[in-house]
């Protein structure tokens, strides 16, 4: 490929040039383990170059402050244009409110309902009618363990490597995002969406950066 002056580009300038474009992304959880975890191995899946385009924040506030803190601190760092939570349902009683406030405050919420193992199911085949979180992490685990040999272990630091070693990502954003439409057009509000998650979302959206820059 030749340059304006007519002249080929060199190895070096070509990979400049397809290096993704990727915006500042910061997602902020409630969660010390699972779903920091789940979201540095994704940081961390990416070209190295734009790992420090994702920021993971872990809040201390409860999870109906989660918006506000995504907004304070976004403030705080204005390159960070691609604001997200990630939070599950569990037992949050304002959980719909907190997803009317994020869109209210151009925040994504990437949740999970019952809990994030339900996005983690997906990768390893399908989303079951897990209906509580209890059941759905216990259930979660014994298929982990029927598909990898290993014990579930919360605080993983290598969960997302694993998800994407024995289980499918493609495959388990597709998924999650047929049975989000399906749930969408039969609920009113996301605490009635249940199994579902929203988490595929962002996972979709970087992804689908990244291989659309490479692949140009």
């Amino acid at each position: 490929m030749a340059n304006r002056d007519g002249k080929r580009k060199t190895r070096e300038q070509l990979s400049i040039r397809r290096v993704p474009e990727l915006g500042y992304y910061l997602i902020v959880t409630d969660t010390k383990e699972t779903e920091k975890n789940y979201m540095n191995g994704l940081r961390d899946s990416i070209p190295e170059e734009l790992q420090r385009k994702l920021v993971i924040k872990v809040s201390n506030t409860k999870t109906d402050k989660l918006v506000s803190e995504a907004v304070n601190l976004a403030s705080r760092q204005p390159q960070y244009r691609e604001p997200w939570i990630i939070f599950d349902r569990d037992r949050v009683k304002n959980f719909d409110q907190i997803t009317k406030e994020a869109e209210q405050n151009s925040i994504k919420a990437g949740w999970s309902n019952p809990c994030i193992e339900i996005w983690f199911s997906a990768y390893l085949g399908k989303i079951p009618g897990y209906n509580d979180s209890v059941t759905c992490c216990n259930g979660f685990a014994q298929t982990y363990r029927r598909i990898t040999g290993k014990d579930y272990d919360k605080s993983d630091t290598g969960i997302y490597s694993k998800l994407c070693r024995y289980g499918n990502e493609k495959k388990a954003i597709k998924n999650a995002e047929s049975i989000y439409k399906k749930q969408n057009e039969d609920c009113n509000n996301p605490s009635e969406m249940c199994p579902c998650t929203t988490v595929y979302g962002l996972v979709k959206e970087i992804k689908d950066k990244i291989e659309k820059e490479c692949s140009s």
